[in-house]
């Protein structure tokens, strides 16, 4: 009876301890939750209007029009409460649709409402120091956009509060680069690798919420009132710059790495590349600034400049920071740059997060890849820049099938830009994805007084890649994707349509691991089409966790069968 006493005294203290501390984490949770200030600036905005048509916008000097092309185009003047009003003004359906898109597809990543709102909480717990890791000229504009911002989302914050948050949502779908949200590529080109010896820059911007997420692609031109000239490819709402340049040359483009987990918000990288875009004209200025900010994610920064006459790039975490600079290292070219999803300066070269990383993920594929095509087109200009941005061979030009993440094109990109920093051009892709044509923009018409906004505004054309059209294989990919989107809904589907789907894309494992997954949910045998995924090439952190599932697989069903 004693012992009985003792042992239930011990476990009431337990409780109450347990109780305890889970009571002041909980706490601790509540008073980090309202200590996030997102230091909303006080405007004030003009009453005026925009005049709206069809397709052209106009607002003071500012401009918005829709191209031929499909593509948006805007010309934001002034100070940032300018800016910001502008953008609101002129495009509020576009930013009603963006994030419309965007909470409509946290919703199906996350549909359970209560989960949901938890992880609203903890991204304001996650963001608290946000905004204070935000130049104040930044958040006065985003604050005038926001202005013109719906307030049907509002149970994420007020309008302010979520386009700052979006901003550091992007870096969170960078952290999550083993879910294949994102996996840009890059290269430049110099000297006697350059076709005119003139620095080229081509890249990929590979970050994929969703096909809609794409539709409304913005080039924006900026003539800020302190600062470079800019031009930059986004998407309504992004003040930030994921791929531009400005008019001193100077080319930046984001790319995720993965080297350490995200800290706490801090400079979102998109705003930091926008004040690189902003503010330098050279390496090491671009190099200064991003040395100055702190950011939360593992970025590869590329930066291009016409004044260098080169690219490098600037190797950052949230703890570290390198420039690899081909000019600095020893046994390699001097004349051309890659750079896709790992680091390669001496700071991070062999560090096991990095060689973890270069093992397990797609990033060596596509670079080794880029360097093959580079060998073999000899000294690149525009055209052979959109030959490799569009290639989908893997390394010695293996057939990966369609849709591969270890593929330079993988039919995901939300845009793609081949940049001639010395003659100010820069050639932005229309759809679908890089097939279509791609338009070139000449910074110094675009940024003169006699420009017609009135007409197209693009200057030149590299042609679509009509091979990939009269061939079939754009429609291929398109029929692919809208049957992946089938099986993955778990729409009722026959086996002729199982084997059409296979049909579609044979030489890709994802559309074996597909209809595995569909038979595993309908109660047959996924082990045929698994075992068939395994044998083609996937990165091997993916072949890894299919063997995974299908040794789980086996292991049940024959303990099933034993007894």
């Amino acid at each position: 009876m004693k012992v009985l006493k003792i042992i239930s005294k011990s476990l009431f203290w337990l409780f109450v301890i347990l109780l305890g501390l889970f009571s002041l984490a909980f706490l601790c949770c509540v008073c980090l939750y309202r200590s996030a200030d997102y230091m909303e600036p006080q405007i004030s905005l003009s009453p005026d209007k925009a005049v709206v048509t069809d397709s052209l916008r106009t607002y003071k000097d500012d401009w918005l029009r829709r191209s031929e092309t499909g593509l948006w185009e805007m010309k934001l003047s002034g100070g940032p409460i300018e800016r910001g009003e502008a953008f609101g003004k002129m495009a509020g359906d576009l930013l009603y649709r963006q994030e419309e898109v965007f909470v409509d597809q946290l919703h199906r990543y996350v549909p359970d409402s209560s989960y949901f709102s938890f992880l609203h909480k903890a991204t304001v717990i996650f963001d608290r120091r946000l905004a204070r890791n935000v130049p104040e000229e930044y958040r006065k504009e985003i604050k005038a956009m926001s202005e013109f911002c719906t307030h049907d989302f509002d149970v994420f914050g007020n309008p302010y509060e979520r386009q700052l948050q979006y901003h550091s949502a992007h870096d969170i779908g960078h952290a999550m680069q083993d879910y294949m949200l994102v996996g840009c590529t890059s290269f430049g080109v110099w000297d006697g690798a350059s076709k005119d010896s003139s620095l080229l820059i081509g890249r990929n911007f590979d970050f994929y919420v969703s096909d809609a997420f794409a539709e409304n692609k913005i080039v924006m031109f900026f003539e800020p009132s302190e600062g470079h000239k800019f031009a930059s490819v986004s998407w309504p709402g992004m003040i930030g710059v994921l791929s531009g340049m400005n008019d001193a040359g100077l080319t930046v483009c984001l790319l995720a790495s993965k080297y350490e987990p995200p800290h706490s918000g801090t400079t979102p990288v998109s705003i930091l590349a926008r004040e690189i875009l902003q503010y330098a004209s050279t390496i090491s200025e671009a190099y200064e600034i991003a040395e100055s900010r702190k950011t939360f994610v593992c970025e590869n920064i590329l930066i291009g400049s016409s004044r260098d006459g080169r690219a490098a790039v600037i190797e950052k975490t949230p703890s570290h920071i390198d420039l690899y600079d081909v000019a600095q290292e020893e046994g390699l070219r001097k004349d051309r740059i890659v750079c896709t999803n790992h680091y390669q300066s001496e700071s991070f070269r062999y560090k096991k997060a990095n060689i973890e990383n270069l093992r397990s993920s797609d990033s060596g594929f596509r670079f080794r890849r880029v360097e093959e095509l580079l060998d073999s087109l000899g000294p690149a200009g525009p055209s052979e820049a959109a030959f490799i941005l569009r290639d989908m061979k893997g390394p010695r030009g293996t057939d990966l099938g369609l849709c591969n993440d270890l593929s330079v094109n993988q039919a995901i990109a939300h845009h793609s830009v081949i940049f001639q920093p010395g003659k100010l051009r820069m050639y932005v892709s229309t759809s679908p994805w890089q097939f279509g044509k791609y338009v070139c923009y000449d910074l110094a018409k675009v940024f003169s007084d006699s420009l017609d906004y009135h007409s197209e505004i693009y200057s030149d054309t590299l042609a679509r890649d009509s091979a990939a059209f009269s061939s079939g294989l754009v429609g291929r990919i398109l029929k692919y994707k809208a049957m992946t989107a089938r099986i993955r809904a778990d729409s009722a589907i026959t086996e002729s349509f199982l084997h059409e789907y296979e049909a579609v894309n044979p030489n890709y494992y994802g559309t074996y691991l597909n209809v595995g997954d569909y038979l595993l949910r309908h109660g047959s045998d996924p082990c045929p089409s698994w075992e068939k995924a395994i044998n083609l090439q996937a990165k091997p952190s993916e072949s890894e966790a299919i063997r995974q599932k299908l040794s789980k697989y086996k292991n049940k069903h024959r303990h099933g069968k034993a007894s």
